[in-house]
Order: structure tokens, then C-alpha cells, then sequence
């Protein structure tokens, strides 16, 4: 089986981490799903490059490309000036989309009510990551500021203040998992946990090839696993995603939200998640009581 090839898409990601336009918003609702499309979405910084990285090398595999074919779909990403997340990039982007060949990975960090009916109501797949919010908000805290394109808080009391309103970048993480509740039982939607995946990556893999209908050997997954570290993607980060590589890959643990979080801050927290979505079956799957307790 052929090397994935990696994209880079330094020369993407400054201009991308800026809200969606509504006129790339406005033409997103024409995109047209097939049904064989491997569709990822996630909130910022709940571990999406990981994942879609996991995805693409379990996709591969399955597919079994040659060399040359890897480079044809490499090359017509490059072509047709395709953006590392569905919502950026120009309204002309879904059109473009159509020339991309078969099976299409897509990823974004949208609230499910801005994706386009195609991909709630069709017949693709959608993987959805979850992540605690407290170890997401301080992940995501240290992308604002390490991030250029965004503007920086002055401290994490200011920045935390913004993320519990939701007045960042892609919104509030609590409002979007209340949205992905309502599809927790959803035939062609699964839900898998950054945590699940950090805990027993071969077993989370086995899963998301089980949901996407992959077929692979065993010996695949643990190729894959070792090849999907954080610690073996953080090493890769500068080829792969030059200046962003250690802004992308930081630090890739759980429980770092003990370093920054305040008793009341972590109180605050803890009822707002209770508020927004405690006692759902999405709210299980997340396991609060286990990696969000002092």
C-alpha cells in the first residue's frame, strides 16, 4: 500500500482562520453530498487534525491507492485550491468540489444547524468528536494566542469569560453540543470522545473503520496507531503544517485544565455543562464526572 501523502496547507491557514464569509456560508447550503463521502466535524481544538489524519491513513488503507493514484488525489486538492475545513475558503469552493474524486474527507468545526441539509439528511456518514470542554477551552485558549490571525486575550480570566459566553471564533462549544445531541441516535452519525481515543487508539479505530464500513487488518491499526501519535504527528508538524506545526500540535494530553482553571471557574463550568446538556446521552459519552472533576 502506497505512503500517504501529506498536504500542506501553510500557504491556507492564515488566510483561513478567519470567520466564513456569508456569501461561502450562503453557497455551502448547494453542496452536494455523495453518499460515500467520510464526513468529520468537531469544535475547534477538541482534536480534529488528529483525527482527520487517523481518518485519512484507516481511508487509505482500505482503498489500498497505489503511489500514483495517492499523488492524483493529492494533486487535485492542490488544483482545485481546496481549504483544510469545509467552511473556508470562497463561494465557488463547492463547485470545485465536484472534480474531486472519490472518497471525499471532509472536515469542519460548524454548529450542525449552518451545514448544509445534504449532509444531516443524506446518505453519507458524519463522525462527530466530542472533547471535555475544560481541557478544550484551555486548548483552545492557547490557540487564540499563539495564533496570529486571531486576536489574543490578556489574560485566561478574559479568555475564559469570552468562551463561556460563546463570543469566540465558531461560536459556543456548549450550544453545539446541544445541537449534536439531537442527532446522538442518528443511524449515519457517531459520536467518539478524544479521550476514548487517547485511552485505546487501536480500539477507537476499530470503531470508526466498524462506523465507515473500512476494511483493515490488524496489523494496519497498529501501523496506523504508531503512525498517528501525537507524539509522531507533533515531530511531523513543521513538514506537514510548517510555522502552524507547533501551534496545531501542542501538547495533546488530558487534564491540562487543572493548570489554569480557578475553584470558581471550574464551579461556573461545571454548572454550565449541568445546565446545557447534563444528563443527555451525549453528556455520557463525554464523561464529565471522570476528566472534568477537581
Amino acid at each position: 500500500m502506497a505512503e500517504r501523502l501529506h498536504v500542506t496547507t501553510v500557504s491556507l491557514l492564515s488566510c483561513s482562520f478567519e470567520r466564513s464569509s456569508p456569501e461561502t456560508l450562503e453557497a455551502l447550503k448547494s453542496l452536494e453530498i455523495r453518499s460515500d463521502d467520510v464526513i468529520l466535524a468537531g469544535y475547534p481544538k477538541t482534536g480534529t487534525n488528529w483525527l482527520e489524519e487517523m481518518v485519512r491513513e484507516l481511508e487509505s488503507a482500505d482503498a489500498k491507492y497505489t503511489e500514483d493514484e495517492m499523488k492524483e488525489r493529492i494533486n487535485a486538492e492542490k488544483e482545485l485550491q481546496m481549504f483544510p475545513r469545509l467552511e473556508f475558503g470562497d463561494p465557488g469552493i463547492y463547485e470545485r468540489m465536484k472534480k474531486l474524486p472519490s472518497r471525499r474527507i471532509i472536515s469542519t468545526h460548524l454548529h450542525p444547524h449552518l451545514l448544509p441539509f445534504s449532509i444531516l439528511q443524506g446518505k453519507a456518514k458524519v463522525l462527530v468528536l466530542l472533547r471535555n470542554p475544560k481541557d478544550t477551552a484551555v486548548s483552545y485558549y492557547h490557540f487564540y494566542n499563539n495564533m496570529p490571525v486571531l486576536p489574543s486575550f490578556a489574560s485566561w480570566d478574559e479568555y475564559f469569560t469570552a468562551f463561556m459566553n460563546g463570543k469566540l471564533t465558531w461560536g459556543s462549544y456548549f450550544d453545539q453540543l446541544v445541537e449534536w445531541n439531537q442527532y446522538i441516535d442518528h443511524e449515519k452519525i457517531m459520536m467518539i470522545s478524544y479521550e476514548e481515543l487517547k485511552e485505546n487508539p487501536i480500539l477507537g479505530m476499530k470503531k470508526i473503520a466498524a462506523f465507515f464500513e473500512f476494511s483493515l487488518d490488524e496489523e494496519d491499526f497498529h501501523r496506523i496507531a504508531k503512525k498517528t501519535s501525537f507524539q509522531a504527528m507533533k515531530e511531523k508538524s513543521k513538514e506537514t503544517h510548517g510555522k502552524f506545526g507547533d501551534i496545531l500540535f501542542r501538547k495533546g494530553i488530558v487534564g491540562s485544565w487543572r493548570d489554569l482553571f480557578s475553584k470558581a471557574q471550574n464551579e461556573e463550568m461545571d454548572r454550565k455543562f449541568e445546565d446545557s446538556i447534563g444528563r443527555t446521552k451525549l453528556a455520557a459519552k463525554i464523561k464529565y464526572n471522570v476528566y472534568c472533576k477537581a
